[in-house]
């Protein structure tokens, strides 16, 4: 089973994204992407909220739970 983490390799900031990216099978770039048009559609406090609630909740790469 596919676990949600935090990409250690692929990262820019704290690898949220690319951890969402890695257990879509899509390209980090295109969920960044996305991920910047939501925060400008949403004045970009909910994503920004959002994003800092996964970067403390979500585990690194490599951990275990």
């Amino acid at each position: 089973m596919k676990k949600l983490t935090r990409s250690q390799q692929n990262r820019m900031v704290t690898g949220v994204c690319a951890g969402i990216a890695n257990y879509f099978n899509v390209d980090p770039t295109l969920v960044r992407i996305i991920t910047v048009l939501i925060a400008f559609i949403t004045s970009g406090f909910p994503v920004l909220v959002a994003y800092i609630v996964l970067a403390v909740i979500m585990p690194n790469e490599g951990e275990t739970i």
